[in-house]
């Protein structure tokens, strides 16, 4: 797989880069937990190349990047901070509630989270994921222990799934506070919570009217995102009609769509979708979409995108690939573009970043009878990031509501990779649009310059 489809934080750079040692004796402290006693550990050294500190700063390493664990299942595998503060012995009532998958006492370190995520499903690790704090232009050491051992229950802080949700199929993705679903196969609606909680299972699992929640539990929130005919919280298209250069044409606005009601009709003349779950928790969760059979008039595509939602974080990201890309005009670009919310109180743009948001009555606008009452809200806001690496291009395209636009130009490995993020005034963190703005901006700089694996050695005892 090419690196740039590896992630969008993925770290780039070669073993023989490392300094990797097959073996080494070494002096630093060996992690126990209970009984577990391992002798065979790999030391990682992660820098952050940034002058500010970075929370929960998603980190993927690769089997090309730590082959002595190809193969390797997630059991075998207890990853420490040694640095990290060792959780106590349990109490009698924590331990029989936990039972005998508890963390125990531990020492020299505090095991943390991770995930080997299998992304093509061969029943092989693709991505070994984590996140870490770091100050700025810190170098943090983490160790992977190996060996098998079954401590260390793992709470899920996202969440992803597929329902038949108002007699069709929709895709959920979403962190604690923000969440993300595919209505319209497109083109991303945005759901806020009031307060940090995984709520989509009981969207899809009991069709709740996310507009509605809020009369079951306040604490759900609502969506925040009206999509209709215009990109919504996040979605991409293609530039691809020379006599209008600013128009974007949409896989479910063709020829041959139901132009009315804003879905395509027929798969086998028209464009179609397919869903996957990827990967579900605890630390990130993914959906895969893949558009079909989509014929603009201008052109005949395939794009496979997968949407990543991450623990404590108000973005996701999307890597997108075109496996067909055959336009009929040569300068055609991709496109990736939100709803300009109006009214716009909130704008920024810079470079491959576009903030927007306002005040605004919520309310669903399929209510046409007006059974459910709207209700006003300080601000919503959400945000596009393109990297820097695909040199985005901004434009403003008044048609379908008015959208903010990047213009891409095709990759040679027909990939790219994008940033949506999301926030309101009643959520349980960036209350305010200049909290919002300002996570934005910097979440841009970091997805812009991604923490590095900077050094590794593999150690026994």
């Amino acid at each position: 797989m090419n690196p740039l489809a590896r992630g969008c934080f993925a770290v780039f750079a070669l073993a023989p880069l490392l300094g990797f040692v097959p073996t080494a004796q070494a002096d630093a402290p060996w992690y126990t937990q209970g009984q577990f006693a391992p002798t065979q550990r790999i030391e990682i050294q992660l820098t952050n190349d940034l002058g500010e500190e970075r929370r929960a700063s998603p980190v993927v390493l690769t089997p090309e990047q730590l082959p002595m664990l190809r193969g390797a299942q997630a059991l075998t595998i207890t990853l420490v901070d040694p640095a990290g503060e060792p959780r106590p012995a349990p109490d009698h009532e924590r331990q029989a509630q936990e039972g005998p998958h508890g963390h125990l006492a531990e020492a020299n370190g505090r095991a943390v989270d991770y995930q080997l995520d299998d992304l093509n499903a061969d029943g092989l690790w693709d991505e070994l994921f984590l996140q870490v704090d770091l100050k700025a232009h810190e170098t943090k050491t983490l160790h992977i222990y190996l060996g098998f051992q079954q401590r260390g229950w793992n709470p899920h802080r996202t969440h992803a799934g597929i329902g038949s949700y108002m007699r069709h199929t929709v895709p959920f993705w979403e962190s604690e506070a923000v969440g993300w679903k595919l209505w319209f196969p497109t083109d991303a609606d945005v759901y806020g919570k009031r307060e940090p909680l995984l709520m989509s299972h009981r969207l899809y699992g009991e069709n709740l009217d996310g507009y509605a929640v809020s009369r079951i539990d306040p604490a759900m929130g609502s969506d925040i995102m009206s999509v209709d005919d215009s990109f919504g919280g996040g979605g991409i298209g293609v530039f691809d009609q020379p006599s209008r250069p600013e128009t974007v044409s949409r896989p479910r606005f063709t020829p041959n769509s139901d132009q009315e009601n804003r879905f395509n009709g027929n798969g086998l003349t028209d464009t179609r979708y397919a869903f996957e779950v990827v990967t579900n928790g605890p630390l990130r969760s993914m959906i895969r979409v893949k558009t079909l059979n989509w014929d603009s008039g201008f052109g005949r595509y395939e794009v496979e995108q997968l949407y990543t939602a991450y623990a404590g974080q108000n973005y996701s990201t999307a890597r997108v690939s075109f496996p067909t890309f055959k336009p009929k005009a040569a300068c055609a670009a991709w496109a990736a573009g939100i709803r300009r919310h109006d009214p716009e109180e909130i704008s920024y743009q810079k470079g491959g970043v576009v903030i927007t948001g306002g005040g605004e009555n919520v309310r669903n606008p399929d209510d046409k009878d007006a059974v459910q009452n709207a209700f006003r809200i300080d601000y919503a806001g959400s945000a596009l990031v393109v990297r820097d690496i695909y040199k985005p291009r901004y434009n403003f395209w008044t048609e379908r509501q008015g959208n903010h636009v990047f213009r891409i130009e095709p990759t040679r490995d027909g990939t790219f990779e994008y940033m949506l993020a999301a926030a309101w005034s009643e959520g349980p963190n960036l209350k305010t649009a200049d909290a919002f703005r300002d996570y934005v901006i910097k979440s841009a700089r970091e997805y812009n310059a991604p923490v590095r694996l900077t050094g590794m050695m593999q150690q026994s005892r």
